[in-house]
């Protein structure tokens, strides 16, 4: 060990400790008492880690070496002056490139050894603690430091830096940030991250499965891209995972993959046109926008700002494009008898019929919706059809099951069919449906929001289409449940994200992959070679759960659409209590006051509540956004009008349109873990996929023993699964880990 003194109160020791995962995570503090130090009367309790004010990371990426800066500023609430352990897993064959302490506003930068004791300090503090949080510590390549002064009431900055390569598969570069490993033990306030990427290539398919991510400061076109990204304390922590890849090809194309031992694999592809699209590139398309004028679209200003968008709709339309307006109170009306070219004297046209409209009559839903659809051809332009209304079919037809089969005879193939429905005043059913069984999207606009941005962003998204008709071969790979169903177009700027199973009884490692589409009348190829679909595959564990959630938000909008089935809500409650997905067939027990915590997760089956162990109990009410009676969840799915209504359709669709898989459950009643759930019972972590019938082969281990370090030795990956509490049950390579609390 090599000490550097900088102050005579200030002494520190750096220690590594080297083993073989690759994995890096968060820093903490295991604070202990100060010998050293003057103590206040009465010392309180030190916590089990000290809170973390803030965390910044700054990484720059170049090739696919990765230099990431940590500050870390760590918050002492006590009286007392404290010393304290840092530990910081940093990932497998990474180097530390410094580390330093800032003390009464100086920056103390310290030398790094290594020490055998390492593993014996770490076990120890574990030990003592009797806190598993500290085991998703284990197996790594751990960073630990002795920290003094910790000032009382005071903060304490920490900063780190250390190298790594990163690692490409499929043509994707992934980095990986865990801030949610210590979770058990740090609060952390804030947290803003910052990577900076710069490749030889063209950098595409910037995806994070974790974080609501900005990279609007990146160069179109370019091989330099900035990403941001921020958390506060209302979020619970978890790790910052990004990948990208860099390709010259038209249509980029990325393929992450997932699979355990014996069980279906899941698959993410992510697909993204060049961003220097020339005008030649871009396909014409025909739009035909559909508004409703009746009276009660006075109300709240929505004329106007529906005005403002269907203007926005007008303007942004190319010369090339071919468009109508229709309006519909009691009956419709027609700027033009057929499509017009949308040339400056065309878009003129439009943008004096949209600022003449008034709201007055009725609502003629049926007869705006044929009419809309005799206006397209049967050309090979994209086509599509914007309706937007604030209620109920009034006039004309009004039956649903009548509207929705004269929209089938009208419509015609290709024809996309999306739909706004502004206000609670709306038929969800029908509006799902309507965009459902024409390839499009139903959207919602809630009194408190800006229908105006709302509709705009979508036309920003649909104006430039680069390649429709998309179709993808996916070779040998045996695949099932792909989501969304069907895939489309491709529009400039956007990116395409399907996620499947895969179930191939071979390790597929040169797979090709054909896609297909138009541009215009003309037909296009690509193809993309050595694509691996391997039999087991541990990283990118977050791909069950995102599929899941997908699923999920598909079944439920067949049952709000087409009906429920018993098969439909069983699957839809299966899926929700084996990966945690919050759905309108389960909720969360609020316990009462003062009564034992055996928290469960509740799916609601006929007139009681089954928990996911097999008893059975009456349902309680539960926070939202989850009910916790059967007659609720049945009003979630079956109500057709009203804010509930508008909030479920927008939630399966938000679930059918996922790209992370955010967690919605309370952690205290349930905890994701790697691909897993867990859930509380009885002072047990259990996991979802144990079942007490299946008489799986079995280990059990007290805690803190020997025999439980040695086996998370051997099984890193149960380490994190064992980090939630003393007590857990785990299945894992077919067998059944149960950890018991010391006696």
């Amino acid at each position: 060990m090599l000490i550097k003194k900088t102050a005579s109160l200030f002494l520190f020791s750096l220690i590594i400790l080297f083993s073989a995962i690759a994995v890096n995570a968060q820093g903490t503090i295991i604070p202990q008492p100060c010998g050293r130090c003057p103590q206040p009367p009465r010392p309180a309790p030190l916590p089990r880690a000290l809170p973390i004010k803030s965390i910044k990371i700054d990484t720059k990426i170049s090739g696919q070496v990765a230099t990431t800066h940590v500050e870390q500023i760590f918050r002492n609430d006590t009286d007392a002056i404290m010393e304290g352990t840092y530990l910081f897993p940093i990932p497998d064959g990474a180097s530390i490139a410094e580390f330093a302490i800032w003390d009464a506003g100086k920056r103390y930068v310290g030398e790094v050894r290594s020490r055998e004791e390492a593993r014996k300090i770490y076990d120890e503090i574990v030990r003592k603690q009797r806190d598993p949080g500290l085991l998703e510590y284990a197996g790594k390549d751990l960073f630990q430091a002795s920290i003094f002064p910790i000032p009382a009431r005071g903060d304490k900055k920490l900063e780190i830096t250390y190298t790594q390569v990163l690692k490409a598969e499929s043509n994707v570069v992934s980095y990986r940030y865990p801030l949610g490993t210590g979770k058990n033990l740090n609060v952390i306030e804030q947290v803003a991250g910052r990577v900076e990427i710069e490749g030889k290539e063209v950098i595409r398919n910037i995806y994070s499965p974790s974080h609501a991510i900005d990279n609007s400061a990146s160069s179109h076109a370019s091989n330099k891209a900035v990403v941001t990204f921020e958390t506060n304390r209302r979020q619970e922590p978890q790790d910052f995972q990004l990948f990208y890849s860099v390709s010259k090809d038209d249509f980029g194309l990325s393929l992450l993959a997932y699979r355990e031992a014996g069980k279906d694999g899941y698959f993410l592809l992510l697909l993204s046109p060049k961003d220097t699209v020339s005008e030649q590139e871009i396909v014409a398309k025909d739009v035909v926008f559909v508004i409703d004028t009746s009276g009660s679209m006075a109300d709240e200003g929505k004329m106007e700002k529906a005005r403002a968008a269907l203007l926005f709709g007008v303007k942004s339309l190319r010369d090339n494009d071919r468009y109508n307006v229709i309006s519909f109170a009691g009956e419709e009306r027609l700027m033009e008898t057929g499509l017009i070219k949308a040339d400056s004297s065309g878009r003129k046209k439009g943008e004096d019929f949209v600022k003449a409209l008034r709201p007055t009559g009725s609502t003629n839903i049926n007869d705006s919706l044929v009419a809309a659809f005799k206006q397209f051809d049967n050309s090979d332009r994209p086509k599509m059809l914007v309706f937007m209304t604030d209620g109920l079919p009034t006039v004309s037809e009004t039956k649903i099951p009548r509207i929705m089969d004269n929209v089938k005879k009208a419509s015609k193939e290709g024809i996309r069919l999306f739909t706004f429905g502004v206000g609670y005043d709306v038929n969800t059913e029908l509006l799902d449906k309507l965009a459902a069984d024409n390839s499009g999207v139903s959207d919602y606009v809630e009194p408190k929001e800006d229908l105006e941005i709302k509709v705009s962003n979508f036309f920003s998204k649909v104006n430039y289409p680069v390649l429709t008709d998309i179709a993808l071969n996916m070779g040998e790979v045996q695949t099932d449940l792909m989501y969304p169903r069907k895939v489309t177009d491709l529009f400039k700027g956007s990116q395409i994200a399907l996620i499947g199973r895969y179930r191939n009884s071979s390790d597929l490692q040169n797979v090709r992959l054909r896609l297909t589409g138009k541009n215009g009348i003309e037909s296009r190829s690509f193809s993309y070679e050595n694509l691996a679909f391997p039999l087991r595959e541990t990283k990118n564990d977050f791909l069950p759960r995102l599929w899941a959630t997908r699923r999920v938000g598909w079944l439920v909008e067949q049952i709000r659409t087409n009906g429920e089935t018993k098969e439909l809500r069983d699957e839809v409650t299966d899926l929700g209590t084996r990966f945690g997905i919050v759905t309108p067939y389960t909720s969360y027990l609020a316990l009462e006051s003062g009564q034992p915590r055996d928290e469960r997760l509740v799916t609601v089956t006929g007139g009681t509540a089954a928990d996911s162990s097999g008893g059975r109990r009456p349902a309680r009410n539960a926070p939202a956004p989850s009910s916790g009676s059967a007659d609720d969840a049945k009003m979630r799915v079956e109500n057709k009008t009203g804010s509930i209504a508008v909030s479920e359709s927008k939630r399966q669709r938000a679930q059918q349109e996922a790209n992370r898989a955010d967690k919605e459950t309370d952690s205290t009643f349930a905890r994701n873990v790697r691909s897993r759930t867990f859930y509380a019972r009885g002072g047990v972590w259990e996991d979802s996929e144990f079942k007490s019938e299946s008489k799986l082969p079995e280990t059990t281990v007290e805690f803190g023993s020997d025999a439980y370090f040695e086996l998370i030795r051997k099984e890193p990956e149960l380490a994190e699964y064992f980090s939630l509490g003393e007590e857990v049950v785990a299945v894992y390579k077919g067998r059944v880990y149960r950890v018991v609390a010391k006696k």
